[in-house]
């Protein structure tokens, strides 16, 4: 298939971890900000159809590759027979979990392909591992500061303003923000920092970092970076309830 077996064949370690990146975050976007559209294309009435993510980070649902055996690993087969028959958030929650299943076999087999050693292939397994999978970007269960964390004050009692992002407001409102000063409270500071260094975006999943805007979702509670849902600070001044595009798009299940 186009883009997928192709003629890109990453040699190295470092090539290898970036192809993984890439196509990983085709597939965070399919399952994320396009998830409307991902999920029309998940016909029941169609064929077996699978979700590829591409080096460019592209995603495409299509039906397998003809040749057998194919060139590379296939998704998993069928992802929208399931469709109709789950609750949404579950349905997706599967094919996250098949897509990271997909993502590890398609770069063990680079791997193997091009004769990596036990060391590099521990490092190529170190560097992924370092990632969050598609289903924690997916489901939200990676860490990430709680309402009740992350409302702060200071000595007078009023909201203050901490490590790139505010603390919800009467209206719930969630935006970045600029840093305390650190002879204000060191201490506080150190702690935030450690604990939202592990915050992760709903949408491409990438870590939490102190000069990006960041909003949060009233709805699912998860963070996004600000130009990953298309929202600036100046926008998100007048949202009194934000709602994340996953959210936005979930429909009721009988």
């Amino acid at each position: 298939m186009e883009g997928v077996s192709g003629s890109y064949n990453p040699r190295t370690v470092e090539e290898v971890f970036k192809d993984f990146k890439m196509r990983r975050n085709g597939l965070i976007k399919a399952l994320t900000t396009d998830v409307e559209e991902f999920y029309q294309q998940c016909d029941p009435d169609k064929e077996n159809l699978c979700l590829y993510g591409f080096p460019n980070e592209s995603w495409e649902v299509n039906l397998p590759a003809d040749e057998v055996p194919p060139e590379l690993p296939e998704p998993a087969l069928g992802i929208n027979f399931a469709r109709d028959g789950m609750q949404e958030k579950d349905w997706l929650s599967l094919v996250a979990v098949h897509s990271d299943a997909w993502l590890l076999s398609v770069a063990f087999y680079f791997g193997a392909r091009f004769g990596f050693d036990r060391n590099e292939r521990r490092r190529l397994f170190h560097m992924i591992n370092e990632l969050p999978t598609i289903f924690e970007c997916v489901t939200g269960i990676g860490k990430r500061p709680t309402k009740e964390k992350s409302a702060v004050t200071n000595n007078s009692g009023s909201k203050n303003k901490q490590s790139g992002k505010m603390r919800p407001s009467e209206s719930q409102m969630k935006m970045s923000k600029t840093p305390l000063p650190r002879d204000e409270d060191d201490s506080l500071d150190e702690e935030d920092e450690d604990e939202h260094g592990e915050t992760l975006c709903g949408a491409c999943g990438e870590n939490y970092a102190s000069d990006e805007f960041w909003i949060c979702c009233d709805m699912c509670e998860r963070w996004f970076h600000g130009k990953c849902v298309k929202i600036t600070p100046a926008r998100a001044e007048h949202i009194k309830q934000y709602k994340c595009p996953s959210c936005t798009n979930k429909r009721p299940r009988p």
